[in-house]
Order: structure tokens, then sequence, then C-alpha cells
């Protein structure tokens, strides 16, 4: 009901995971689930960017399962935001489907996706790091300091990480707050990731 009401009042995209509430579930499956979804928003249904982000759905999105999609649902399907953080699939997938938009989610692949055909990213870090973030999707150029601040931001739970990091730059710590189940990060934590960027962000990139 909220992607087709999305839809018909002019929403360009909708991001669609897979569902998170059975594991290990086979592709035909999935197919199903994809299936009776876009079924249902009949002559609306356009848009689509599938979302594979393992780490929270514990569900990958098989390539198989794209293609299969894409030929049951012409039109449907305009992209992928993948967020696996394994650049084997990344690969894979701008591979097989390179024709869509494919977004990267993991910023330490973003350059390197880009530079390989990928269409950008969907990132968290752009919420703070908005300049370097940029370069790496538009110029496919590395960036040693983002992509090691990702592994800083990874000793925590990624979305109140995001948020510190917000609260930094904008100086409004209005945006610490996070709903439950999650929990905001501790002033140590807080310090640690504020010193980490200042340690890396010091410098120009190499």
């Amino acid at each position: 009901e909220q992607a087709r009401h999305a839809l018909q009042c002019g929403v360009r995209n909708i991001l669609l995971a897979p569902p998170s509430y059975f594991k290990n579930v086979s592709e035909d499956g999935l197919f199903g689930w994809f299936s009776a979804v876009f079924a249902a928003l009949g002559p609306l249904a356009r848009g689509v960017l599938l979302y594979n982000i393992p780490s929270v759905t514990m569900v990958p999105l098989p390539l198989a399962l794209i293609g299969r999609l894409r030929a049951a649902f012409p039109g449907v399907v305009a992209g992928v935001k993948d967020s696996g953080g394994d650049w084997s699939y990344s690969e894979a997938l701008l591979r097989a489907h390179g024709d869509l938009v494919i977004l990267i989610g993991d910023e330490r692949h973003l350059a390197r996706s880009v530079r390989q055909g990928g269409q950008g990213a969907i990132s968290g870090m752009a919420n703070f790091v908005t300049s370097e973030i940029r370069a790496m999707a538009e110029d496919g150029r590395d960036d040693a300091r983002v992509e090691s601040f990702v592994l800083e931001l990874l000793k925590y739970p990624v979305t109140p990480a995001v948020k510190v990091m917000v609260a930094r730059k904008t100086g409004d710590e209005r945006w610490l707050a996070v709903r439950p189940p999650l929990e905001p990060i501790a002033s140590q934590g807080r310090q640690q990731l504020a010193a980490a960027y200042d340690r890396l962000f010091a410098t120009e990139p190499a």
C-alpha cells in the first residue's frame, strides 16, 4: 500500500528489499514474493530498485533472481542498491546487469564500481563528507580516507554512528537520537569516532 501510494504521488523510484522475516528461503520463493508485490502494484509498477543488504535482512539477493524478475516484468526493475559489502558480488552484478542503475552502499567499493560502470551510491557517509563521496561517485576517484573511515564506522552500529557524525558536522545534537531497538552511541564512542575522523581528514587525499 505504501509503495502504491508513493508511485501514485509521482515518486520516481522505490527501494525494495527481500522479506526478512524468513531465512534460508529459496530463489523460487523470493521470485514469488517479488512477483506478488509487482502484481499488486499493477500498472503503477516501475522504477523499482532492488535492495541487497544481507547484513540486515539475512537474505541475499541472487543475481539469477534479478535476471528472472527483469524477464518476467520488463521495465519494472530500474536498478539495484548493493550494500552487501562483497566486492566479488558487486563485480558480478555489474557484469550481469550493468545496463541497470547500480548503486553501491559500501563506500569502500564505490570508486571501483563507478570505474566499472556503476552509477553511484546511496551513501550514509555522504551526509557528512559530501564532496568526497561526490568525487568518488562522479569521477571514480579513490579516497583512502573515506575507505578507512568506513572501518571506523563499522566498529559501531552503523546508523547511530553516521548520526554521530552528522550531529558533529551540524552542531545539532538532536541528530544523536535513534529509535528503539537502536541505541545511541556512548560519549566514549563518539569521541573515538571524532578523533578518527580528524586524523584521517586532516590531510588531502593522496
